[in-house]
């Protein structure tokens, strides 16, 4: 008989308030159950409500609707036994590393003895021995995000929720700290006896969870559920670790293309109402030309790709998808492969290469399209920004009006559609 779940959530819904007065819905749905001996990852891009469903979790917020229960008993507020680490490593740096560990033992009102005890056994499991006189500022990012753990763990926390733990740390010291993380978890040292692990990392999610909940945006719902059944230690170079890497960007692709088709084939003038992604244009540019080179000849696995360049999703899905928009590539079953126009950007100049982004950029994004338009219509060829927020918001949130506009300001910069002045906060067709 299977042990009654360390946590069951059922129906979570979650939104806010928008300031005029409307909601705007940012978990709808969610079904989540993590037993004992479990580490279960949230994988999706930003704005999916991960973090917030970790808040729900922690008892940090009240979902709108649904249930969070935690050994049988309904989450109403900060549970004993739930503890977190966070992306920043959010530690008190004028107290030591013993001090800032401490802390949390201190609030639960234990014998001094006892808490000094509890928190130098948590320094010394987390690899800090030798370091509990230190101050912050004399530890490398790592190492502060040991003490972030130890400062978790140090309760001896049934759960343990961890909110992207490692982005913070350069490659090699995230690789080591999660290494760490999991021996000490396969051999049975750490106190806990669950894991939610949000990340947007694919690999490390296959590497550490033994389930991935894949997670859509807008509002943020379960696509999919993965069990990970590969043995640890996992290698990421094993056929199986690769083959599952594969699976999960066809499944994020397969859930992403259709929106993304759908918006590029809007002719233009229509779909401003369409959010757009922030990205770089070095990125888009440099995309295209890695896929349009050897080896891969216009044609590339997403995660291969996205390896190479040492690209996360949350970083090569909306060049991706923005590429898509443009007609420069398609984006499906986890490949990109560019259009006959993608190649031919690969191989113009600079300044052929922005005539034709110019072409494609007025042509399918239909915000950039109607922003020219009716700068062309104006005597004075200017329009503020409350020109287009107030339209953009009849379709969405400020904050997505703000995204988008600042999106479409560095298209349109790159491509010399238009122009923006930051400080009038006014569209033109000055060229600087």
């Amino acid at each position: 008989m299977d042990s009654a779940p360390l946590l069951d959530i059922h129906g979570v819904r979650k939104s806010f308030l928008k300031p005029d007065g409307g909601e705007l819905l940012v978990l709808d749905g969610i079904d989540l159950t993590l037993k004992e001996g479990e580490i279960v990852g949230l994988l999706g891009r930003s704005g999916s409500g991960k973090s917030t469903l970790l808040r729900l979790i922690a008892g940090l917020a009240e979902p709108a609707a649904g249930s969070v229960t935690y050994l049988g008993n309904e989450v109403a507020g900060p549970p004993p036994g739930i503890a977190m680490v966070f992306q920043s490593f959010a530690l008190f740096p004028w107290l030591t590393v013993l001090e800032n560990v401490q802390l949390g033992l201190e609030a639960l009102g234990l014998p001094s003895d006892e808490i000094r005890r509890r928190a130098i056994e948590a320094i010394d499991l987390i690899g800090l021995d030798g370091f509990e006189s230190a101050y912050p500022r004399e530890l490398s990012g790592g190492m502060r995000q040991r003490v972030g753990f130890a400062r978790a763990l140090v309760v001896h926390p049934n759960i343990l929720l961890m909110d992207e733990p490692f982005s913070a740390l350069d490659v090699l010291t995230a690789e080591t700290l999660r290494t760490d993380f999991l021996d000490l978890w396969s051999e049975g040292q750490l106190p806990i006896k669950g894991v939610i692990l949000v990340t947007h990392n694919i690999e490390e999610a296959v590497l550490m969870c033994d389930r991935i909940l894949i997670f859509g945006s807008n509002p943020g719902r379960i696509l999919k559920d993965l069990k990970v059944e590969l043995p640890h230690p996992r290698a990421r170079l094993d056929p199986d670790f690769r083959e599952l890497v594969e699976r999960i960007y066809v499944e994020m692709t397969a859930k992403a293309a259709p929106a993304a088709q759908k918006r590029a084939e809007r002719p233009a003038g229509t779909g401003i109402g369409t959010i757009l992604a922030p990205v770089s244009t070095n990125l888009l540019s440099g995309l295209l030309e890695a896929v349009a080179a050897p080896p891969y000849e216009g044609e590339a696995d997403l995660p291969v790709i996205a390896a190479s360049l040492q690209l996360e999703i949350d970083e090569l899905f909306p060049v991706a998808e923005t590429l898509q928009m443009l007609r420069f590539a398609e984006v499906a079953g986890g490949d990109i492969r560019l259009t006959a126009e993608g190649r031919r950007f690969a191989g113009l100049d600079t300044d052929e290469r922005k005539r034709l982004f110019a072409q494609h950029l007025l042509n399918h994004i239909a915000l950039a399209g109607h922003i020219r338009r009716v700068l062309d219509e104006r005597p004075e060829h200017r329009a503020p920004w409350s020109r287009f927020a107030d339209e953009l918001e009849d379709h969405m949130s400020p904050a997505a009006a703000e995204q988008s506009l600042r999106a479409v300001i560095d298209l349109g910069r790159y491509a010399e559609v238009f122009a923006y002045d930051d400080e009038k906060h006014v569209f033109s067709l000055d060229n600087p």
